[in-house]
């Protein structure tokens, strides 16, 4: 395979010294053009020097950024082997390094595969002897710097995995690489595309965009950035409208190029994520421009964010804002003059030593010099990753200085082995710029990202830093002021644009999904006793039994308690006109049982008299049942209390009255039948009676079905109305007519339709309201029909009185 010399390897053989013989074998040959330097530690390179079919347009053309590259790890070798005094790194140690143009994945294969030829046979046993392989034969071959993407280097850090051979990229950051079981010998200065999804995430949520599309390049860089975005974007309340894949620039891709544009533009989204190397995305922007596709913020990635290859497209000013992330800039103290003095050796040199192969379109010149002639610009990319080669070189020969021993002041002449140095690379801790170097356990730099902005002042372009992404802890700051939208020029003025579905939903309002997508809705406000729980946006949840909330609400709100409460003024009243009708009762009952043998105590009732007082103050007494808090006591005795003393006292006055009755007309007519009735204690009886009629109804209702504090939660949607269960039960409706069975005597007729009307308004009341105002209502008539009774008492023992004088009636003491 390796004598199969294709248009991507000949990148390869040509500049590593490899000449193509007539028979087809390989002959090593000295390069001497100045990308060898002979040393006692070599360190390889693989730097993209020229560009090759990833990028037909510029096919064969230098590569301005794999040449700053390059020129970085010589600088730092060269510093390195210049180092004098107690900080030299390698005291009497020189390094060498070997540079290979990595322009395409055939070449970083080919690459890895010489560096195994030269520095160890490559074995076909899997056992391998560290005696026998990578001996010393002349140049100790350490590890490799590169390539510069993860296409590029997947291959490769398996190849020299498998021999513990060192390998740290400066530009690869497939998260893939991470995996040490699959990689275990590969480093790299560039953080991993895991942090960087992270970041894009984080600048999506930062200005709420989340109906956004992404773009990726065909090649393991942008297909699996892409899929790690779209993977965790939904997380973040991100929606991905589209997925493209930027195809290999050829003609007959040209459709499939206009396809993805006019895609971008049916979806209407205002953001694009373009997960993709910056020679993919090149081919893409000319089709962007030509179907007019403006007033985009586009997301760029590292690999192309800053990069001048797209900013030098003619027109890309009009595609919108551009956004992106950057490795973190960091310049190199010297470099700058350093390659300035290349390029001054550079036209010093013969123009005649120009290699110079027509028929490669990889590879222009193997000359160093050469490439230094076309004086390149050195970009602020370019110094940013520029530094990350600068920093491996820096690690390796820390992770050297550590397996000679050098801490002493002098290193000690020996071996090193590759597999050896892989154990102190891991330890490597150094400082760069006031940064600390080194890796973690996957090889990975524990750095962010810088968050920029791209600026046009008309033809002009440039790259504002707006702010930063730290991975540990995950932080994302912008200033949105130094951003310049669309392209305007006043960013003070101009907001970004909305890249959404559907607007927000207002408060309370629930989401419809309408679609596949969680960001396309509509908006359903929740009803009432319902809210909206924010962790489950499309569910309005049930409030809990204690609780309500008005319609369109975020959360529900604690019920009031209705009550009649002691402190109330309106209780404080009603127990004030309670004691002062107990004191005219008690006083009354005083004053008749003082007096009981008088004629006019006897006249009024006596004894039953007494009874009508106690149980007109025992009916009082059980309005104290509906203050406060209704306890199982108050629930029992409550309507049975004033329900049995109020029989007990209508019972008596219907005694009283069937006393007139007959001794005013039947004593005269049936003399034997009222002396029977008033010998037998008839009216004793008649009152036991009916009143034990009454208590075993009372009795009989409590023991089936007990009343017992209750909360009414349906009556008020916002309070709790705390009663007695069963005040309108059938058994409570008995109760409260048979009294009326008994209201024979005219004198208290009037009364007792009095009684009805009032407990017919309360229970109408209680039909429409609760509350403290019921509850004092019910009270009063309780208290009210006490003074009631009380007062036609009076009228009547008044009444008979004067009767029974006047006919001089000997049943005044009956």
């Amino acid at each position: 395979m390796l004598c199969e010399l294709s248009m991507s390897s000949r990148c390869f053989l040509y500049l590593c010294g490899i000449q193509p013989l007539a028979n087809g074998e390989l002959d090593y040959i000295s390069q001497g053009q100045g990308l060898q330097l002979q040393g006692d530690f070599v360190l390889a390179g693989l730097f993209p020097l020229h560009y090759d079919v990833e990028s037909t347009s510029s096919l064969g053309k230098a590569n301005q950024h794999g040449y700053h590259l390059m020129q970085a790890m010589r600088f730092a070798v060269e510093e390195i082997n210049n180092s004098t005094g107690p900080q030299s790194l390698l005291p009497g140690v020189k390094l060498g390094y070997q540079i290979y143009d990595g322009c395409s994945k055939s070449a970083a294969v080919l690459a890895a595969v010489d560096l195994l030829e030269q520095w160890g046979p490559l074995t076909s046993g899997t056992q391998r002897d560290k005696d026998s392989n990578f001996t010393d034969n002349g140049q100790r071959g350490l590890a490799l710097i590169g390539p510069d993407s993860s296409s590029k280097t997947l291959t490769p850090a398996v190849l020299l995995g498998s021999y513990l051979i060192p390998q740290i990229s400066y530009e690869s950051s497939n998260e893939k690489l991470s995996n040490k079981f699959v990689y275990p010998s590969f480093f790299r200065t560039i953080p991993s595309d895991k942090n960087q999804v992270a970041a894009i995430i984080q600048l999506l949520v930062h200005f709420n965009w989340t109906w956004v599309a992404v773009l990726s390049s065909d090649n393991d860089y942008g297909l699996d950035g892409m899929q790690s975005l779209t993977t965790q974007a939904p997380d973040s309340g991100i929606c991905i409208a589209y997925q493209g894949i930027i195809p290999a620039y050829s003609d007959d891709n040209k459709q499939n190029m206009r396809i993805i544009v006019q895609n971008l533009l049916k979806t209407k989204v205002n953001t694009i994520v373009v997960f993709s190397s910056k020679e993919k995305f090149s081919n893409l922007v000319p089709f962007v421009i030509e179907e007019k596709m403006t007033d985009k913020v586009w997301i760029g990635s590292e690999d192309w964010s800053a990069s001048s290859l797209i900013s030098s497209i003619p027109g890309v000013q009009s595609i919108g804002t551009v956004l992106g992330v950057s490795i973190k800039y960091s310049n190199i103290s010297g470099f700058q003059e350093f390659e300035a003095k290349v390029l001054e050796d550079a036209m010093d040199q013969d123009v005649s030593r120009a290699n110079t192969n027509s028929g490669n379109y990889c590879l222009q010149s193997t000359d160093v010099y050469n490439l230094a002639r076309m004086g390149f610009p050195l970009e602020k990319h370019d110094v940013t990753s520029s530094a990350n080669v600068y920093k491996a070189t820096y690690a390796l020969a820390h992770a050297l200085h550590q397996a000679l021993g050098c801490d002493s002041g002098e290193c000690q002449r020996r071996r090193v082995y590759p597999w050896e140095l892989l154990s102190w690379l891991k330890q490597v801790q150094f400082t760069f710029q006031n940064t600390s170097v080194y890796f973690d356990a996957n090889g990975d730099p524990p750095t962010g990202y810088d968050i920029v902005c791209w600026i046009w002042r008309g033809p002009n372009w440039s790259v504002r830093e707006v702010g930063s992404f730290s991975p540990n802890p995950t932080s994302l700051t912008i200033n949105a002021d130094l951003i310049e939208w669309h392209n305007t020029g006043e960013s003070s003025q101009v907001r970004p644009s909305e890249s959404i579905c559907s607007p927000p939903c207002p408060s309370g309002h629930r989401k419809l999904l309408t679609g596949q997508h969680t960001c396309c809705f509509d908006c359903l406000p929740c009803p009432a006793a319902t809210f909206l729980n924010l962790s489950d946006p499309t569910t309005c949840q049930q409030c809990q039994s204690e609780e309500w909330a008005p319609p369109s609400s975020v959360q529900c709100l604690k019920r009031s308690v209705l009550l009649l409460t002691w402190d109330d003024p309106l209780a404080i009243a009603l127990l004030f006109f309670l004691a002062s009708c107990l004191l005219m009762t008690s006083s009354s009952a005083v004053i008749l049982l003082l007096n009981l043998n008088t004629p006019v105590a006897k006249s009024a009732g006596g004894r039953t008299c007494l009874l009508m007082l106690a149980a007109l103050t025992a009916a009082a007494m059980s309005s104290l049942c509906h203050f406060g808090q209704p306890s199982p006591l108050a629930c029992i005795l409550k309507q049975p209390l004033f329900m049995f003393s109020f029989t007990v006292c209508l019972a008596c006055i219907t005694v009283r009255s069937l006393q007139v009755v007959c001794i005013f007309k039947f004593a005269s007519k049936l003399p034997p039948v009222y002396d029977k009735w008033a010998k037998k204690s008839g009216p004793e009886i008649t009152i036991f009676l009916v009143s034990a009629t009454l208590l075993v109804i009372s009795v009989f209702r409590v023991a089936l079905n007990p009343p017992k504090p209750s909360q009414d939660l349906n009556f008020y949607h916002d309070s709790i109305v705390l009663e007695c269960s069963n005040t309108l039960s059938p058994g409570s409706a008995i109760e409260l007519d048979l009294p009326a069975n008994y209201n024979e005597a005219k004198s208290i007729t009037f009364s007792l339709m009095v009684y009805m009307i009032s407990w017919m308004s309360f229970f109408t009341l209680y039909l429409i309201s609760r509350g403290p105002f019921t509850i004092s209502l019910l009270a009063q008539i309780v208290v009210a029909e006490m003074v009631r009774n009380q007062d036609k008492k009076t009228h009547r023992r008044s009444e008979t009185w004067i009767m029974l004088y006047n006919n001089n009636n000997n049943c005044i003491g009956r």
